[in-house]
């Protein structure tokens, strides 16, 4: 490592605010699912995050900077779906204006082969192109220590005289001015409107119009035909040269494979006398957002004044892990997962393949929601419910309205309990089938508590899901806020080929959310009739461990303190990425449920119950008999609810 790669950025503003505010793009991308296919013959799309200044905003802050975004949505389902995407990053979203007029940019893309990505924009009059230099103030540019702009918004004089107005800010400020050249030519008019995938068209007027803003940026990312249209000419060391007499800007030129190179005083006469930040070698799936992930990684490590040698190793990593997958802002890593990446990444030529780093993705990227102290009110029950109808001579047709009737029960309780937040969520959860609950599900998702949802069929053992062995197909048309529930009697002791079974089916399940991306949650009841002891459910968690089975969620029966103790040991070992344990209930009273609880004080692996039966058992009876009404129900099942919300919070060590 030279002396230059050891030069840090002492300038940077100390104590601001934000680490980056960032300037531009902000979309929805749909991306097409079946790889190989022209995008005439896609038949289905998955739904991101996009726009080259929002995946930035996205992946710094994804990799621990303090990321806003700086744009305009449209007043409508995506524009709401980018905000609260950049929320769910951790980006500050202050400055996302909301335009009345205009709708959320689209862009619709495919991945044909290694080197073909037909790509199309929808960006006619756009949301986040009608940006004004009314949408910001000085004090906010001066609250960041940098200010980074994306190529598309200087293309239009509306965008452009923003852009300048921000950039006039920044430099009162002391705030860096950092620009990715992020050009499309199909952006400056260059094209016809439907072809999104040329990279470059040679531009006078382009280049004449880019290097009037060069003078004023600290920091210049692009690869060499974008280096080429800033600096008006096919030959890099010219069009450096060129953009090193406007500039005194350090200059961070993408080379491909190769890596990158940083130019931060006078040009060489040759490519060969740059220093390569050799990057590494994966095989690649999808070029599309490798230059946000690239620049994100880089600012990682400029923006803390790290050296030359580390910046590019984070923004070469960065992109190499999303090449080797499908999406640009949700492919970009963690800080945890890049770090992991970096101290093996040698070994790794199929990041897409790579469990550890998969894992690490999963679990590092998730929904940021803390649940800590959930109170669920579990009735996914299909038998009982069925059963229960029999009995009062009711017609199960009933059974959908009655969980309807449950979910109001929960939200009464809930909003007597101070359970939800002034945003909607907080520590409230259900646990509903699509059986009988569709309905009900159908009424509260998208509210913000915890959802979970069975897959189990009732009392099958061996394990079977519902819907037969195609779980995959059954979990695409879930919500991805539901979590995949899964009960399962299992012993230890079970025979050879009922652990066999059972453990293939989970493990199935678990690979299935993994690749959906729906959180899981392993339930395990160990089946009466079998010899049980403190150890029986923690070998059995121990076991699914072993292959390599990491739930998002555990519910168990209640342990004793010294099975809690152990169960939190096993856990912080194997998994310390797990979200907890809730409490099951069994149908147990309410004082052997208080015991339950008390026993599980101290213990912050235990984050909260999941009981149904107990809750509303009798009143649902009563009601299938005729004798309660709606009302009557649920009232008495907020009442049970209470008196179990309480219970929980006073646990206490006995």
């Amino acid at each position: 490592m030279n002396d230059q790669n050891n030069q840090v950025h002492k300038s940077h503003k100390q104590n601001s605010n934000l680490d980056v505010i960032c300037l531009g793009r902000a979309a929805v991308d749909l991306y097409g699912e079946q790889i190989g296919s022209r995008l005439e013959d896609e038949s289905s799309f998955a739904k991101y995050l996009g726009g080259s200044s929002a995946n930035i905003a996205f992946g710094t802050a994804r990799l621990g900077l303090r990321s806003a975004m700086l744009t305009r949505v449209g007043d409508e389902h995506m524009g709401r779906f980018v905000r609260e995407e950049l929320v769910r990053g951790g980006v500050d979203v202050s400055h996302v204006i909301t335009d009345k007029d205009r709708l959320t940019g689209l862009v619709i893309l495919g991945i044909k082969d290694r080197d073909t990505f037909p790509l199309i924009f929808y960006r006619n009059d756009c949301a986040d192109m009608a940006i004004s230099d009314n949408d910001f103030s000085p004090e906010f540019i001066a609250s960041s220590k940098s200010l980074l702009i994306t190529g598309t918004h200087f293309s239009t004089e509306g965008t452009c005289k923003a852009s300048k107005q921000a950039i006039e800010y920044a430099k009162a400020a002391g705030t860096k001015v950092i620009v990715d050249i992020d050009y499309r030519p199909v952006l400056w008019g260059l094209t016809s409107l439907g072809d999104g995938e040329t990279r470059f068209i040679s531009s006078d007027g382009v280049s004449r119009h880019l290097q009037s803003i060069l003078p004023d940026v600290d920091l210049l990312v692009g690869t060499e035909e974008e280096v080429h249209i800033a600096g008006g000419s096919t030959d890099t060391i010219t069009a450096l040269k060129k953009i090193r007499e406007l500039s005194k800007a350090t200059i961070v030129l993408k080379l491909g494979a190769l890596g990158c190179t940083v130019l931060k005083g006078a040009i060489p006469d040759s490519e060969s006398n740059f220093d390569v930040f050799t990057g590494v070698q994966v095989e690649v799936m999808n070029v599309l957002g490798a230059g946000d992930a690239f620049i994100s990684g880089f600012l990682r490590g400029w923006l803390n004044d790290e050296s030359d040698y580390n910046c590019c190793a984070y923004a070469n990593a960065c992109g190499a892990l999303v090449v080797s997958r499908h999406g640009c802002a949700p492919a970009i890593p963690s800080a945890e997962e890049l770090d992991a990446y970096l101290e093996r990444a040698a070994d790794i030529p199929r990041p897409d393949l790579d469990k550890e780093l998969n894992y690490l993705h999963r679990v590092t990227t998730r929904n940021p929601v803390q649940w800590d102290n959930l109170c669920i009110l579990a009735f996914d029950h299909r038998k009982q419910f069925y059963d229960m109808a029999v009995e009062t001579g009711a017609d199960p047709e009933r059974i959908p309205y009655l969980k309807q009737l449950l979910v109001k029960a929960t939200q009464q309780g809930a909003q007597q309990a101070g359970l939800e937040d002034a945003d909607g969520t907080g520590q409230v959860g259900v646990l509903i089938d699509d059986s009988y609950g569709q309905d009900a599900l159908n009424d509260i998702t998208g509210c913000g508590w915890w959802i979970g949802r069975p897959v189990e069929q009732p009392s099958s053992r061996p394990l079977e899901l519902e819907g037969g062995r195609s779980i995959s197909s059954r979990l695409a048309s879930w919500p991805i806020e539901h979590i995949v529930k899964c009960l399962v009697f299992y012993h230890p002791e079970d025979s050879y080929q009922m652990r066999l079974q059972q453990e293939r089916q989970i493990q199935e399940l678990y690979q299935a959310c993994c690749a959906s991306g729906h959180e899981f949650l392993l339930e395990i009841i160990p089946p009466q009739g079998m010899d049980q002891t403190d150890d029986t459910v923690v070998t059995a968690m121990t076991r699914f461990y072993n292959l390599d089975i990491r739930p998002d969620w555990w519910k168990l029966p209640s342990p004793s303190r010294a099975a809690w103790q152990k169960i939190s040991d096993l856990i912080a070992e194997r998994a310390p990425h797990c979200r907890g344990v809730v409490l099951l209930g069994l149908d147990a009273s309410i004082e052997e449920l208080k015991s339950g609880f008390d026993a599980s004080a101290g213990f912050d692996i235990c984050k909260g119950f999941a009981i149904g039966r107990t809750i509303f058992g009798e009143p649902s009876r009563r009601w299938l008999a005729g004798d309660y009404d709606d009302q009557k129900l649920i009232n008495t099942v907020t009442d049970n609810y209470l008196q179990l919300i309480d219970h929980w919070r006073q646990r206490q060590t006995s």
